[in-house]
């Protein structure tokens, strides 16, 4: 829950870079919070209609995380040292979807990019503060 909160705090924060955790849980907890919104819909009879999969409280919900959504996309693109416009890349049918999901999924660029500092530095590199060893495969510095 942490993690969405913290990108619910950059509201409309387009720079940056997002480590995967912080993608992945927003998505993780949109996706749940949807479901019991569309539910709830139904229950209430706030759906749109026969047929319809949504409502009024998962759309006015869609649309207050919509730019945290597009803030934390980009950041996400960011990390994998790619520009926030790899976004667009969802707008092509069928294969756009699935190609933003496996960029989305990689590693993020280790160290300081163009877009930032690493944000996942200090589990990396062994930062001030670690409560474990560094990360097998990173160098200690």
């Amino acid at each position: 829950m942490q993690w969405y909160i913290d990108v619910l705090k950059k509201y409309a924060v387009f720079d940056g870079r997002a480590r995967r955790k912080e993608y992945w849980m927003f998505v993780l907890f949109n996706v749940i919070v949807s479901i019991i919104l569309s539910i709830l819909d139904k229950i209430l009879g706030l759906d749109f209609g026969k047929g319809s999969s949504s409502g009024w409280l998962s759309t006015i919900y869609s649309l207050a995380v919509l730019l945290p959504s597009i803030g934390v996309a980009i950041r996400r693109m960011h990390d994998t040292n790619r520009s926030g416009w790899w976004i667009l890349i969802n707008l092509i049918p069928c294969v756009g979807f699935i190609w933003f999901i496996v960029l989305a999924a990689g590693e993020g660029t280790a160290g300081q990019n163009q877009y930032g500092p690493d944000p996942k530095a200090a589990e990396r590199f062994g930062g001030p503060g670690q409560a474990g060893p560094a990360e097998p495969g990173y160098p200690t510095v």
